[in-house]
């Protein structure tokens, strides 16, 4: 719950706070009357309205969250968010060509990492592990529109290739 109340010098009230798709909504309550405090019912039903705002602003933040989990980020190199193409550096000094995975997950609610070989399960076999435990933590369904996207972002060969060669320099 985002109320608080707030008890300084220049405000004396509730304030309702959410963030919603990189916006701030931020509204006062103030439980002041001509100079005098509230107390009571009066202040109890101004506390009610800021909670039933509140309550109105928590659904929208549910539904954009919901929203964008189910977009899928493809940036100017082809590369997913959350998902990264890179070279993980081995212990023997080998670096080998992996999916990282890093995710928020609804499964879980918290971040989860994990990383698929390519040089194990194959470019083609890699990516589509990797977009199963996306779409896994994410409660996107094998079915979406999203995962068909996300199976479509598949980096290339040539990928691979560039990459390799950015490792030698």
């Amino acid at each position: 719950m985002s109320v608080e109340l707030l008890d300084s010098p220049r405000f004396h009230g509730f304030r309702v706070r959410r963030q919603i798709g990189g916006k701030t909504y931020q509204e006062y309550y103030p439980l002041k009357v001509d100079g005098k405090r509230m107390r009571g019912a009066r202040r109890a039903a101004l506390k009610a309205q800021a909670e039933k705002r509140d309550a109105e602003l928590e659904r929208l933040q549910a539904s954009a969250k919901e929203r964008v989990s189910r977009e899928v980020k493809v940036d100017k190199n082809g590369q997913v968010r959350g998902i990264l193409f890179r070279l993980k550096k081995e212990k023997s000094g080998y670096q080998t060509p992996v999916f990282q995975i890093g995710i928020m997950s609804y499964k879980f609610n918290k971040v989860v990492n994990t990383t698929v070989s390519v040089n194990l399960h194959g470019m083609q076999r890699g990516w589509q592990k990797a977009v199963d435990f996306f779409c896994e933590h994410k409660n996107l369904s094998k079915r979406s529109k999203t995962y068909r996207e996300l199976i479509a972002a598949q980096p290339s060969e040539a990928d691979l290739r560039r990459l390799e060669r950015s490792r030698r320099r």
